[in-house]
């Protein structure tokens, strides 16, 4: 019995995995700061789409404080963000996706 509970879990998890959004990824970690089009504590992702490429936006993600200069910030008030690679990929794909919008 235990092991068909622990298979259970484990299959939900990966079958979990493979349904990560962008949009999954945004509302756990960006929300409280961005905003898809509008302004709020952090710029909007079409402002950040517009400007950045999508290495640009990982490394931001990931070090912004070696990167904020680099943007010509005077600083930076982004926490580090600890994602994983597939959470990475699939956040900076969201943020471009709102290009030109």
């Amino acid at each position: 019995m235990k092991k068909i509970i622990l298979s259970i879990l484990l299959l939900s998890l990966v079958l979990s995995a493979d349904n990560l959004t962008g949009k999954k990824v945004f509302e756990t970690y960006c929300w409280g700061c961005h905003h898809q089009t509008a302004m709020a504590f952090g710029p909007p992702f079409s402002q950040i789409a517009d400007k950045r490429t999508k290495a640009e936006i990982m490394a931001y993600i990931t070090s912004p404080k070696l990167m904020y200069k680099k943007f010509g910030y005077r600083r930076t008030v982004m926490t580090q963000l600890h994602l994983s690679p597939k959470e990475l990929d699939v956040i900076s794909d969201y943020i471009l996706s709102y290009k030109g919008k």
